[in-house]
């Protein structure tokens, strides 16, 4: 006799299990607990072993729906299909779908055009080392805070803690992206977030030189740079625009106008994908006017050194820096931003002013329309006070703070 609604309620526990059939293979699995069951028993098609598939739970799931479900499994039978192996590969596809390793890459995908390469390629990098090792294949929607933590402190545990800070951020990213596409509900990796120690306290600097008189050494010995002249002239420009390696490398000269002494950055090369004006100091537009007149046939402004047709390659700057006697300890050219960045804020220069020119994006974008009309004079008396300012440390003047104001 079929199953019903009420015959599934009446249906009491025993000291064992039992079943109670609805006929054509489906059954209802009453355990010792209370729990019912619906299940189906049957023949493997081709080792004819007896095997059962587990529908689900009463009354989670109606027996309508167990029909259905059984309707589907009979039907395969029929046509030579183990329905016990179809579901397992489908359930093995569904969370290969939504493993933390493809909804990773789905994120990394959707910001590629966000992100510079380098960028990507960092971010790429970083998940693959340290965390699709371990939880790559797991269904995201399985992932708990404990896994998380236990990454991050497998990370901490080798010394790099910005890069168990970074990762941990990494992660969070990619669980938001997860709840924004429905496929989890909550983000494991910001609840462990504060677990890690501060990194403040942990945290590596780029090596930059802060001290004025320190400034004023390193400009002499740029000047006295016996290299190549073009990696020489690409340090100068570098230091008194304290733009990133990126983009004083790849520096072209159709993004030169000598006449508004405007060096306009495009956002293919800004980290940030966001187009940057650098006002351009006398002493910026001088040694343009020099590189000029050397009519090297090439796009760029500073061009490898080995192929004309190619951008400084980006070791190139750190290395000089090493000829010149400074280790990486002590300097590396990313540290010519802090070094001008401390210069700028210890003479009293105001922080919008100083962020809009380290290209740091402001995210009202109301704000940032306001700040580009704002300052973009201002920050060319800026370059021009500074540039001055640090020449005159490497001439052996008074360590004074230059004046803000033209």
């Amino acid at each position: 006799m079929a199953l019903t609604i009420k015959k599934i309620e009446a249906a009491k526990a025993k000291d064992k299990n039992y079943r109670i059939s609805d006929g054509n293979g489906l059954s209802l699995l009453i355990l010792p607990s209370g729990t019912k069951t619906f299940v189906y028993r049957y023949r493997r098609p081709v080792t004819r072993k007896e095997n059962n598939i587990t529908y689900g739970q009463f009354p989670e799931l109606s027996l309508a729906d167990a029909r259905c479900l059984h309707a589907h499994a009979k039907a395969l039978l029929t046509k030579g299909v183990d329905p016990g192996e179809d579901r397992k590969i489908k359930k093995s596809e569904e969370s290969e779908d939504n493993s933390f390793k493809n909804v990773a890459s789905e994120w990394l995908n959707k910001n590629s055009t966000e992100w510079t390469p380098k960028t990507h390629s960092t971010n790429q990098g970083r998940l693959e080392n340290h965390v699709f090792p371990f939880i790559g294949q797991m269904p995201i929607a399985e992932i708990t805070p404990k896994t998380i933590l236990a990454i991050l402190q497998r990370i901490e545990a080798k010394g790099i803690h910005e890069t168990a800070h970074r990762v941990s951020a990494l992660c969070s990213q990619v669980f938001r992206y997860a709840i924004f596409v429905g496929k989890v509900e909550n983000d494991p990796a910001h609840v462990v977030k504060n677990a890690l120690p501060p990194i403040s306290k942990t945290r590596k600097h780029r090596a930059a030189l802060t001290d004025p008189k320190e400034v004023g050494k390193l400009l002499r010995a740029i000047e006295d740079y016996t290299g190549h002249y073009i990696v020489k002239q690409a340090l100068r420009v570098g230091l008194y625009t304290f733009t990133r390696s990126i983009e004083i490398r790849g520096m072209e000269w159709d993004e030169v106008d000598l006449d508004r002494r405007e060096w306009r950055v495009p956002s293919k090369r800004m980290k940030m994908r966001k187009p940057h004006i650098v006002p351009l100091s006398s002493q910026v537009l001088s040694i343009l006017n020099e590189v000029k007149e050397l009519g090297l046939p090439s796009i760029y402004v500073f061009p490898s050194v080995v192929n004309n047709s190619n951008m400084l390659s980006e070791n190139t700057l750190n290395t000089a820096l090493r000829r010149l006697g400074y280790t990486k300890e002590q300097l590396c050219y990313h540290g010519f931003r802090g070094t001008c960045t401390t210069l700028l804020y210890e003479t009293g220069w105001p922080t919008d002013m100083v962020e809009r020119q380290l290209a740091h994006v402001q995210t009202n974008q109301v704000r940032a329309a306001y700040d580009h009309a704002q300052y973009i004079e201002e920050r060319t008396r800026m370059m021009q006070s500074f540039a001055d300012y640090i020449d005159s440390l490497r001439d052996g003047g008074s360590v004074i703070p230059f004046k803000k104001r033209a």
